[in-house]
């Protein structure tokens, strides 16, 4: 298996990559208020970054869990 160095730098920093989705508008905006709902854990933000629309119409952006400074 081979491993990149940015994911190895990943693990060994504990940051995770984001999840990213690509559907069209109306599913995009669902799930990303399914997963702002879902995940509000003490300690940890979730936002959306990186979106964008393509052009056939679809929605592509990533979610991700950042730690606050609580």
């Amino acid at each position: 298996m081979l491993v990149r160095p940015r994911d190895l730098a990943d693990r060994m920093s504990g940051r995770q990559r984001p999840t990213i989705f690509t559907l069209p508008i109306e599913a995009a905006r669902l799930k990303a208020r399914e997963i702002l709902d879902q995940f509000p854990q003490a300690g940890y933000a979730t936002v959306v970054e990186n979106w964008r629309q393509l052009p056939d119409g679809r929605i592509e952006f990533a979610m991700r869990h950042l730690p606050t400074a609580d």
